[in-house]
């Protein structure tokens, strides 16, 4: 089946950076698309970003665009989220996810899921 761990998170002041990173094991994801969610407290789970098996296409959520960057390490089975300039509105669990065949904001769409890593963002 397959397991994705989430590490990188923590407590940040507003404008600081953090890079989460997403490792899976267990199975490749190689041919995979995989994301990024999150979820703040009180608030559904939505899209963040997303890259195709190769790396070469992403695509992000209007909030995040131009601030945060997917990337992605086939040989080391490893997803990236660079997060920059981070606002606190950024708080949130923050979850990795694969399985589409194309990256895709549509949280049904993918089989696997991490478990999560708390981003905290204080003014």
């Amino acid at each position: 089946q397959g397991q994705l761990v989430e590490s990188g998170g923590g407590l940040v002041q507003a404008g600081a950076s953090l890079r989460l990173s997403c490792a899976a094991s267990g199975r490749t994801f190689r041919s995979a698309a995989m994301g990024w969610f999150r979820q703040a407290p009180g608030k559904e789970r939505e899209f963040v970003a997303a890259i195709d098996w190769s790396g070469a296409s992403t695509y992000y959520a209007d909030s995040v665009k131009g601030r945060f960057t997917i990337s992605r390490d086939n040989a080391k089975n490893t997803v990236y989220l660079q997060m920059n300039s981070l606002k606190p509105e950024d708080t949130a669990v923050y979850y990795c996810a694969a399985g589409p065949a194309f990256p895709t904001n549509r949280a049904g769409r993918y089989t696997l899921w991490g478990q999560g890593t708390q981003v905290t963002v204080s003014s």
